[in-house]
């Protein structure tokens, strides 16, 4: 750690607080305001010195999680593992984070044990208030003994590692040097501080900027121990900024990839998104079978990879995230159920058919190789349920588009999950070249009909309510008039 970090002025860097969300800087002068360290950290600070738009702004502070609610009304509190505030506005949420240290805790005192500390108190008791009284004393009774004092659970450690030494409780505070030691790389371990618009580089992150190196800080191999989805995060950093793995980060890559292996499962279904979803996926994918990532975390989709599509190596996966690459560079928003339909269609799709070969009905078919995909996946990556449900049914709706006679296209093209299933159609068609007639002949057919409404089919069979006549209103009765006189 260095304990002077290189302090760059606002001269000597290009970043500017015009480019910072109005919302980040009024949170970072209210905690300036308030007397508080505030810095604009992490990803932010990287992507705008880099000139590129950050996705969100994180800031880093000296203030406590209960002394930031106090300062911000509009404040939420979130996280077990480690307290953070979420400073809600109207259309942003920007995290705040008190600044954590990786150093253990030292250990408490051990509390003396119980049966220790009765012999004590037994042995420093006098002795004749350990006889016996006199059942024939006279006077008061003497008083109860007094309750004995509730026995104090010990706290959990705040920091706490497994055998293999991979962190599983990171609960500690500590100052802004200690704060970026333990970040995962250096190019994301920059301080921006507001105080006077300089750049705090505690660990050389603005040399590898300049040499566009992703390098872990510390030694490679006990941080990729103690956290091993880093090794995912170094390949999406790697492909994200097209920068290089500095080589001693990449040989401790290659040889600890297979502890990924060991991450949580749900966690790495929220990486997967966000490998797959930035916008470079496909140089992504091609990252990851060159480090064996993509192995360990879907080995049965890795092997099948392997093997060869009539004589031909299988291209889908890498076709598919071209594909979702395009999408995402024009703004479009791919869901979970679309992006694994598309990388893994196929596969499941070949599953489907050995199943239905050995007469299986067709959808019983289709949901044992959804589930045996699911199956082969949960080890490594936790897809939910409702996901693989979305992908059975744009499979399935696969069928639907070979039926283009009466009123059965019509219905299809107001039935929910049509536009997956077109979606999955276009894509597969362009893939292989087949049913590219029939691409063509639904892409007319929505075109034409994409403006008439199913009869009771969705909101659109309903009127508009200014094309509704109005209602007649019943005039009230007044008090008396229907008297009988």
């Amino acid at each position: 750690m260095n304990e002077q970090p290189a302090i760059f002025r606002r001269s000597e860097h290009s970043l500017s607080r015009s480019w910072i969300s109005p919302n980040a800087l009024r949170v970072l002068y209210r905690l300036k305001e308030s007397g508080h360290y505030s810095y604009l950290v992490g990803g932010g600070v990287r992507d705008l010195l880099l000139g590129r738009e950050p996705k969100d702004f994180d800031i880093a502070t000296d203030a406590r999680p209960n002394e930031i609610k106090k300062i911000f009304r509009n404040c939420r509190l979130i996280g077990r593992r480690f307290r953070l505030a979420h400073i809600h506005f109207h259309d942003e949420i920007i995290e705040v984070a008190t600044f954590r240290s990786n150093a253990p805790e030292p250990e408490p005192e051990a509390a003396m044990p119980a049966s220790s500390a009765e012999s004590v108190a037994a042995e420093a008791a006098p002795e004749a208030e350990t006889s016996v009284p006199s059942t024939d004393m006279q006077g008061p009774e003497s008083p109860p003994p007094a309750p004995e004092a509730p026995v104090e659970r010990p706290r959990p450690p705040r920091h706490l590692k497994n055998e293999d030494g991979m962190i599983l409780r990171d609960n500690l505070f500590g100052t802004p040097g200690e704060d970026a030691l333990r970040r995962d790389f250096t190019v994301n371990a920059l301080f921006y501080n507001i105080a006077d618009f300089s750049v705090i580089d505690y660990v050389g992150g603005m040399d590898d900027l300049k040499k566009g190196l992703i390098r872990i800080i510390g030694d490679p191999r006990v941080r990729f121990t103690e956290d091993p989805v880093r090794m995912v995060r170094a390949v999406r950093f790697a492909a994200m900024l097209g920068f290089e793995i500095e080589d001693e980060t990449y040989s401790a890559l290659l040889e600890l990839r297979d502890k990924v292996a060991l991450a949580s499962n749900a966690r790495m279904y929220e990486e997967i998104q966000k490998l797959f979803l930035l916008g470079e996926g496909e140089k992504v994918f091609q990252l990851l079978r060159k480090t064996g990532l993509f192995g360990v975390i879907f080995p049965h989709i890795d092997a099948w990879l392997n093997t060869e599509d009539k004589g031909y190596p299988r291209t889908s996966v890498g076709k598919a995230l071209e594909w979702v690459d395009a999408c995402v560079q024009t703004g479009r928003k791919i869901q979970p159920h679309m992006l694994f339909g598309l990388m893994f269609g196929q596969y499941v799709e070949e599953k489907w058919g050995r199943l239905a070969k050995s007469g299986m009905i067709p959808l019983e078919a289709l949901d044992l190789a959804v589930a045996e995909f699911l199956a082969e996946q949960v080890p490594r990556v936790q897809i939910p349920r409702k996901v693989a449900l979305a992908i059975r049914d744009m499979l399935w709706n696969q069928g639907r588009f070979e039926k283009t006679r009466g009123k059965t296209p019509l219905y299809f093209l107001r039935r929910p999950g049509f536009q997956d299933a077109f979606e999955y159609l276009r894509f597969t068609s362009e893939l292989s070249g087949e049913r590219m007639e029939l691409r063509m002949w639904w892409k007319e057919f929505i075109r034409t009909n994409a403006s008439i409404p199913v009869p009771g089919a969705g909101p659109q069979a309903i009127p508009p309510r200014e094309s509704r006549p109005p209602r007649r209103r019943r005039r009230r009765k007044r008090p008396g008039r229907d008297i009988v006189k």
